[in-house]
């Protein structure tokens, strides 16, 4: 589940495909990391529209502030991933080039005369690029899943 205010998300059990031959379990894939960060995305993506939605039903509320999640690079940022280096021969990045500065949105939300810091032009934006995430995402699901299954014929 996402924390509606920090946008961190609880972790969970991975889990593993097993195959059995006789009576011997044998462990096919185990953890399979980018399935796990899809579902991640996909359960903040879901967050966010809820939010988005609740922002345009509240659109005419008298002091109603808009919600918004933080960005999902900041939640995976907070997952401390480490990039792993398994020959010499690979090349690693300078740690500099792992913490480059990104530019940060600032919408500069503008309350009306009620109090209400709705802005449902930039609601319609939030919408159309949590759809446009959310087919990507499904999209790289679908096609790693078809990659696995090649992979295990």
């Amino acid at each position: 589940m996402i924390d509606v205010k920090s946008g961190a998300q609880a972790s969970s059990k991975p889990s593993r495909l097993t195959s059995e031959r006789g009576s011997m379990k044998e462990t096919v894939v185990s953890e399979v990391y980018l399935f796990q960060l899809a579902s991640q995305r996909t359960q903040w993506l879901n967050v966010r529209q809820s939010l988005i939605a609740g922002n345009v039903a509240n659109a005419n509320t008298p002091s109603y502030q808009a919600k918004d999640l933080q960005p999902f690079a900041s939640v995976l940022a907070q997952t401390q991933v480490a990039m792993a280096t398994t020959s010499a021969a690979h090349m690693t990045p300078s740690e500099s080039e792992l913490n480059v500065a990104r530019p940060e949105d600032d919408d500069g939300a503008n309350s009306t005369l009620s109090g209400n810091s709705v802005n449902l032009e930039s609601e319609m934006i939030k919408l159309g690029d949590v759809g446009r995430d959310s087919n990507a995402t499904n999209a790289i699901k679908k096609i790693f899943h078809q990659m696995m299954m090649t992979a295990l014929k």
